[in-house]
């Protein structure tokens, strides 16, 4: 297998008797998005600001592009950027100035061009002259982003890219990034709230709770492992028959007065309850089935589960 982008092995960061992360590893390689979830206070923002050396980790290492972090800080950052919806420039400055500024940071050749042609790709080419602080919150978050690009990075660090977009700037941001992995073979760290983005953008996710990985893979994957279904019948039949029915069949259940019912159940038990449903000549007229998502993982972990409650053999 290729030499990985980014290493991070035995990572640890305490503060007092508080541990933030603890004995992190993970990889990530060229072209691939790997998605850093988790609870607020998972370690997510420790381990962003010790990937920038913004903060020391007490122990580990951080090997990128096949060179020490410490060591070689400087040599790896020109290579690397960073993006979040919650950091801002100089408020007086123009944006093409702020951007100037950080063109002349990272060494970057044809800088006005450069910027000039960011500008249009994320649709903010009117903002140009304008003052940073005049900005909307997505305006901002578009300009922050301009700058993670201006050096073309090798390695994106992306803290909620699409924080505070609408979703039709929210989709062209996330094809800009696909095409930066497939035609210029970016590595991209990404971390969002937004599990719907995640599972649509996302290589593989590793999931965070109190500095700890509790859960990786792809998203498919993690969302397989749950057992529960969510089973959505249409019926005209009186409420509380169906309520009697479904206590019967020792699962869970929320009875609405629309004539639905949501049911969750284990997959394997869908099409014996159905068979029931027939045989008792429940006149149902519709029937809907939900999937386990991504963000049934993330609730569950928020919730303090373990990768226990993920046993793919429950099915």
């Amino acid at each position: 297998m290729a030499t990985p982008i980014l290493s991070v092995k035995n990572l640890q960061k305490k503060f007092g008797q508080y541990t933030a992360v603890e004995n992190l590893s993970f990889d990530i390689h060229q072209g691939e998005i790997l998605g850093l979830l988790g609870p607020n206070g998972a370690g997510k923002t420790t381990t962003i600001q010790m990937l920038l050396g913004v903060m020391e980790p007490d122990r580990g290492e951080i090997i990128v592009f096949n060179q020490n972090f410490k060591k070689h800080r400087q040599e790896i950052m020109r290579k690397t950027n960073f993006s979040s919806a919650y950091i801002s420039f100089p408020g007086s400055l123009y944006v093409d100035e702020n951007l100037k500024i950080f063109a002349k940071l990272y060494n970057v050749k044809n800088a006005k061009q450069k910027i000039d042609d960011l500008l249009v790709m994320l649709d903010i080419s009117e903002l140009k002259k304008k003052a940073f602080y005049t900005l909307s919150s997505g305006q901002k978050t578009r300009v922050v982003l301009a700058k993670a690009l201006l050096n073309n990075p090798k390695l994106l660090l992306l803290d909620e890219p699409t924080a505070s977009l609408d979703p039709e700037i929210s989709h062209k941001i996330r094809n800009i990034l696909r095409h930066l992995t497939k035609e210029n073979g970016v590595a991209i760290l990404y971390t969002s709230h937004n599990m719907a983005e995640v599972e649509a953008l996302c290589d593989r996710v590793i999931f965070l709770n109190h500095g700890k990985i509790i859960a990786q893979g792809t998203p498919a994957e993690l969302a397989h492992r749950i057992p529960e279904y969510q089973l959505i019948l249409t019926y005209l039949d009186p409420p509380e028959r169906m309520r009697r029915f479904l206590a019967r069949q020792m699962v869970e259940f929320d009875l609405g007065d629309n004539g639905q019912v949501k049911i969750t159940l284990k997959e394997r038990q869908i099409p014996e309850l159905l068979r029931q449903a027939n045989q008792l000549d429940f006149k149902i007229i519709n029937i809907d089935m939900e999937k386990p998502k991504l963000e049934d993982v993330f609730l569950k972990i928020s919730r303090g589960c373990h990768p226990e409650f993920i046993s793919g053999s429950s099915r």
